[in-house]
């Protein structure tokens, strides 16, 4: 959003800085989720994938408080479905981190070779 922001303040226009907003979030979240697949201590991942969730929580929880407001007065349920909301959203941004994780064997360890031997032609059989 920064660098959309940025690049209107320039003079890049609105359609400038919508494609330059889109072009800096798809490199933000594509780094991110290489980073997350590439890494295999769990506490990195953790921390990236909180990197991705908390403001995807924040930003789920002013939402559907906005949302809760136009349909309901100000009470315990408006803040009950914006905490639901914040909840979803964060859940929601973890687990698109761990779309390109490696599949895991039957221990849960994540394969790091191909089941495909590599060895020359004439010795496999």
């Amino acid at each position: 959003m920064t660098a959309g922001l940025a690049a209107f303040d320039s003079g890049g226009g609105v359609v400038g800085a919508l494609i330059v907003g889109f072009l800096a979030g798809g490199a933000t979240l594509a780094l991110g989720q290489i980073g997350f697949a590439t890494t295999r201590t769990p506490l990195i991942r953790a921390i990236i994938g909180l990197l991705y969730a908390v403001p995807a929580t924040v930003a789920g929880y002013q939402v559907s408080l906005a949302l809760a407001g136009i349909g309901m007065s100000t009470g315990n349920w408006q803040m009950a479905f914006a905490v639901v909301g914040a909840v979803l959203a964060g859940v929601t941004a973890f687990s698109r981190m761990t779309l390109f994780l490696p599949p895991s064997d039957e221990r849960g360890i994540g394969r790091t070779h191909s089941p495909v031997s590599w060895q020359p032609h004439d010795q496999r059989r």
